[in-house]
């Protein structure tokens, strides 16, 4: 017998016996307006809560928010930008990507992060490629804390996922911050519930 077989016979004759692991407390507190605790938290990390656009469409509002946007991938039916993204067949081909628009599963309100999957990117290079992201966040989709968003099914489903808290940023030890630095500059927020915005049909130009 080998070394390594004496060894993990030997664990596996001295498993300890199987007792239910411990309740997790979900350290839940009531929270009086779940969303403007989420922009407070978002806009201490650097990212942008703003209102939805009132009488006039998605596309429209983004193309006033960047101006100079040549291209405009979305991941959701709510937005159909200059790319389709389903025409992407490698991550390399959002390299030109000037803004980026999902809809996140769900928020965090503790963190101000967004949840967001392999679904919700269709392809994940779209999150860290673009130049600026915009997410579409339902407010009832809002959890208090991370306690409540590891509970969510999202984790056991997914095969990627990522909770997204603001632009990159990065600092070094003088304490000098700048974000942006290396992947998305800009992070804005719009609340708008999930089925609030009709999908935009017509191919956009820039």
């Amino acid at each position: 017998m080998s070394s390594r077989q004496f060894i993990l016979d030997r664990v596996r004759r001295n498993q300890p016996g199987w007792r239910a692991l411990p309740s997790v407390p979900s350290f839940g507190r009531p929270l009086a307006d779940p969303l403007a605790a989420f922009g407070a938290a978002l806009a201490r990390m650097g990212g942008t809560l703003v209102a939805a656009p009132a009488g006039q469409s998605l596309y429209a509002f983004i193309r006033a928010r960047f101006p100079e946007a040549r291209v405009i991938c979305s991941a959701t039916s709510e937005v159909e930008g200059t790319r389709d993204i389903a025409s992407v067949h490698h991550p390399r081909e959002l390299d030109d990507v000037d803004v980026g628009v999902v809809r996140a599963a769900f928020g965090v309100a503790e963190t101000g992060s967004v949840w967001l999957s392999e679904r919700e990117f269709v392809v994940n290079a779209l999150g860290f490629l673009s130049q600026h992201l915009v997410v579409l966040l339902d407010p009832r989709a809002i959890v208090p804390n991370l306690h409540d968003a590891y509970r969510h099914r999202g984790f056991f489903d997914a095969r990627y996922s990522v909770l997204m808290t603001g632009p990159s940023a990065t600092a070094d030890i003088e304490g000098v911050l700048i974000r942006g630095a290396q992947g998305i500059r800009t992070l804005t927020v719009i609340p708008m519930a999930a089925n609030g915005a009709a999908a935009i049909q017509e191919r956009r130009t820039p």
